[in-house]
């Protein structure tokens, strides 16, 4: 079970949104908000990404040196200004043209002849309501630079996008949408993978935990099954008090907390992309019948499973 694949499975509410954006210097473009979490990469050149809002309460938000092969991840999508410089004033861009074929949209900002920058910027549909906090402990601002990283695979994502955005061919429109979709768990791989090993805490270091690492898989492998911490705990060769310890000092909650937790996502999940029966999906979240299943999701969501399924397919 690939516990990172599955979380944000689980928070994904569509396709990621996703345009090229060329500036010549002098430009800078206002990025408002957005209900997912952003990402910007830089293709060619370089550039300052400025937020909008301070990373932590009482902090102030510091503009951020982007070069080329850079990746930046706003984990909850906050609002940022992109340009040559950080105090270029924003400018406002061109409407995003959509050439016959191509599976993005360009953006060109400021007028040909200065530096010149290109860079792919959009942001993934995640459910913000309910991040799983693999997501949502993350550094509100995850910058990996070309230069210090150690994911050679992220590099090379970048690198096929590059080349697929300059020489659009045969089967581009399929394989830049998929290399975007693949580049979150890129993005995130090698943000957890370069933890320092000495200094890493919570989900970083739960990840790679002898005793909690396991748990964690069997947890989301079968969340049907009527598990125990004793159970867990002997899997971990550990005392029940001693794992439960040290899973909730690792991933923030006790172990059965969080085996309700990931039920109750797993069925919103389920809701949500498909046409199984409520009582099926009680099954499959460990409930055994639907009236316990029912109290239990309004419980965590404030409303009936038949309810919010209606509800998310009125939107759709």
């Amino acid at each position: 079970m690939d516990i990172l694949s599955e979380a944000l499975a689980s928070m994904r509410t569509g396709r990621p949104v996703s345009v090229r954006t060329t500036g010549h210097a002098p430009w800078a473009v206002g990025l408002p908000p957005v209900s997912g979490s952003g990402f910007h990469v830089v293709l060619s050149g370089s550039s300052w990404l400025t937020p909008l809002e301070s990373p932590a309460e009482g902090e102030a938000a510091r503009p951020v040196r982007l070069l080329e092969g850079d990746v930046v991840f706003l984990r909850d999508g906050c609002g940022a200004v992109l340009g040559d410089r950080p105090d270029t004033a924003p400018q406002e861009p061109r409407e995003a043209e959509f050439a016959p074929g191509a599976p993005i949209g360009t953006v060109v900002v400021g007028e040909e002849g200065g530096e010149r920058a290109d860079l792919l910027c959009g942001y993934y549909h995640l459910d913000q309501a309910r991040p799983h906090p693999l997501v949502s402990r993350l550094p509100r601002i995850v910058h990996l630079p070309a230069a210090g990283t150690r994911s050679p695979e992220l590099a090379a994502a970048i690198g096929l996008l590059r080349s697929e955005l300059d020489r659009p061919r045969m089967g581009s429109a399929g394989i830049v949408p998929a290399l975007i979709d693949s580049l979150l768990l890129y993005v995130l791989r090698a943000w957890y993978e370069e933890q320092p090993t000495e200094r890493a805490r919570g989900w970083a270091a739960a990840l790679s935990d002898q005793a909690v690492a396991p748990a964690l898989t069997a947890l989301h492998g079968d969340p049907a099954r009527s598990w125990t911490v004793q159970e867990l705990a002997a899997r971990a060769g550990l005392s029940r008090a001693a794992f439960a310890r040290r899973f909730t000092d690792l991933v923030g909650e006790p172990p059965m907390a969080y085996l309700t937790r990931w039920r109750m996502t797993t069925a919103a999940r389920l809701l949500r992309e498909s046409e199984e029966t409520l009582a099926a999906v009680a099954a499959r979240t460990g409930y055994g019948s639907e009236y316990a299943f029912a109290k239990a999701f309004k419980r965590e969501y404030g409303q009936a499973p038949g309810g919010y399924r209606r509800e998310l397919r009125a939107a759709a």
